[in-house]
């Protein structure tokens, strides 16, 4: 790999000196990504000046996270918008794709209301609209139940204009929204179609001057993805497309930020417009990229009556003046960027930006006296093909696992786990977790055939049931990802806790190491696993999630293990070291 130009492990340190930089700057500089990690398809609004964006979160659980901001670089996860199963009963376990659920949304504020507008994809009757609102997007409970309608296409957009209510989607067409039934008038009006790059798609409006402005995203989600933009004196059209489109992309170059695309535009309190759309850390060779698609923000110089300039997207950025730095954001989430630090006592809610892949079984997920407890479930993280006799095997009706977004090219994750395991297959441990068929675990798990029945093994697997992977691991003599590793848990390490640790080993690979609690000096290096495992393939759409996990491995019936094997967690920490703004810096 090439040496960094700068490296600095105290990134918190070096936001804050950054920061301040801002406000004594001529010329203020910034770091993108702003949202580093899973944030893909942001939408954004201005209000008091807050800024609140959402992003997409497809089938993990709770969906359609909002962060709000008083600086545009310290975003606190406050709510999600979707964040309890009353809302849209049995859709999370009728659902069977790894990239499906919740799509793109767009967030909006009107008469003193926020609303959310997003499609759920990969239901049997086909795809549902939701629109949710909410009067206090600091509180997952003020967030309503959402009101249902029936889109043709994805990617909806919301906008106001002479009192009625619209909504433009893929494609691009246009119909009017009744908020009382979910009624689409018909027959939808076609309003632009782009400028033939494939899927015209994640439209948003905007009035100025007099000009009613469309503004999607076209070219595919990968390295051809770009913004481009047309306006008309009418909001049906017809639409002119600018000259200069698209008006931002990274494609066709060497940038180390690709799959520049679907954006959102917005103002600061003092009328400077800004934008955030999605990126991927990958270089042109877009091969590595485990924190997919990510958010990163751009100034905007939008002159009356002219067309935007959208700044081009790099890693470092200037502009516009930032508002002052400012953490005092309403809510109790965590800021998006701030480590984890959590001891599960008991009491504590579990930490908002700790997330399912779907909606849990009920009681799966609890903090008691020991821990972060997890009752394992019949599926292990993998599980099997969808198949309508066995769906508790496939995983559909809820992992037992829990996780939280990487947000960090070089970072540390470690959890101290108490847990005896007494049947054959009962297993808990750490992953680094993409999709299903996309993940790299180090666990705890007692083998059948062992030599000695009560002492357990380490096992580092790595899942990748994707033939585009196989190119990644050609270079190590194979085609497929390596075979599970086992290494007995020494004897010593059972009385107590086993502290599990993932930690980047440098841009491209993780080690995975484990030791007693008691003494993690001696921690044994169980693994190495390429992130080229958790990057794609199955998970285009998505970003790796780094947490915990329980299995009984198919033992039991229906979606019950046989009793024992419930897995207990303590200290989990996530520590970010360090941010690639470049493919030579990192801050």
């Amino acid at each position: 790999m090439k040496f960094p130009l700068l490296v600095n492990a105290n990134l918190a340190f070096l936001t804050s000196v950054a920061s301040a930089a801002v406000v004594r700057s001529v010329n203020p500089t910034y770091y993108n990504p702003v949202l580093p990690g899973w944030h893909s398809d942001p939408s954004c609004t201005q209000v008091d000046g807050t800024f609140l964006c959402a992003t997409s979160t497809f089938i993990s659980f709770p969906g359609i996270p909002i962060y709000a901001s008083k600086d545009l670089i310290n975003w606190k996860l406050v709510s999600h918008a979707w964040n309890r199963e009353s809302q849209l009963p049995g859709v999370s376990w009728n659902t069977t794709g790894q990239q499906q659920g919740m799509y793109a949304a767009t967030l909006r504020y009107h008469e003193e209301q926020f609303y959310l507008i997003c499609e759920y994809l990969g239901l049997p009757e086909g795809n549902i609209g939701v629109v949710f609102t909410s009067s206090d997007p600091f509180s997952d409970e003020a967030w309503s139940d959402p009101v249902i309608f029936h889109p043709d296409k994805i990617d909806p957009d919301l906008f106001w204009d002479d009192g009625k209510l619209y909504v433009a989607i893929q494609g691009i067409i246009l119909q009017e929204l009744n908020l009382e039934t979910g009624e689409l008038s018909q027959p939808p009006i076609s309003l632009w179609n782009g400028t033939g790059g494939v899927w015209p798609e994640g439209p948003h409006l905007y009035k100025k001057d007099g000009w009613y402005y469309l503004m999607i995203a076209e070219g595919g989600t990968e390295t051809d993805h770009s913004i481009t933009i047309a306006r008309s004196r009418e909001l049906i059209g017809p639409y002119e497309a600018y000259e200069n489109n698209p008006i931002l992309t990274n494609r066709g170059t060497d940038e180390y930020f690709q799959t520049v695309g679907h954006g959102d535009l917005f103002q600061d309190a003092d009328g400077n417009w800004w934008g955030l759309c999605l990126a991927t850390r990958s270089g042109p060779d877009f091969e590595i990229y485990p924190m997919g698609r990510e958010a990163v923000l751009f100034p905007v110089t939008w002159d009356e009556g002219e067309w935007p300039v959208l700044q081009p997207v790099r890693g470092k950025m200037s502009g516009w003046t930032l508002p002052p730095p400012n953490r005092d954001v309403p809510g109790d989430g965590p800021f998006n960027s701030d480590p984890d630090v959590y001891d599960f006592e008991e009491g504590t809610a579990i930490p908002r930006n700790l997330v399912y892949w779907r909606v849990p079984r009920e009681g799966a997920f609890s903090v008691t006296s020991n821990g972060l407890q997890i009752v394992p479930s019949r599926n292990n993280l993998t599980g099997t093909p969808f198949s309508e006799t066995t769906p508790e095997l496939s995983g559909q009706q809820g992992l037992s696992f829990i996780g939280r977004r990487q947000t960090d090219t070089l970072f540390t994750f470690s959890v101290d786990l108490t847990f005896q395991p007494q049947e054959v297959g009962q297993e808990a441990g750490v992953t680094i977790f993409l999709t299903q068929v996309n993940h790299i675990d180090l666990g705890i798990v007692l083998l059948a055939g062992s030599s000695n029945s009560s002492c357990p093994s380490h096992r580092k697997r790595e899942e990748a049931a994707n033939a585009q992977l196989a190119f990644r691991f050609r270079a190590e003599g194979t085609g497929v990802p390596p075979e599970p590793k086992v290494v007995t848990v020494p004897k010593d390490w059972l009385d107590g806790p086993i502290r599990l640790q993932i930690e980047t080993a440098n841009t491209t690979h993780y080690n995975l190491a484990a030791a007693s609690a008691a003494d993690p000096s001696g921690s044994i290096l169980v693994g190495t696993a390429s992130a080229g495992l958790v990057s794609g393939g199955n998970g285009s759409f998505v970003g790796s999630l780094v947490g915990a996990y329980a299995t009984c491995n198919g033992a039991g019936t229906g979606v019950e293990c046989p009793q024992g094997g419930n897995a207990y967690f303590n200290r989990w920490r996530y520590t970010g070291e360090g941010q690639y703004v470049s493919e030579t810096e990192v801050v």
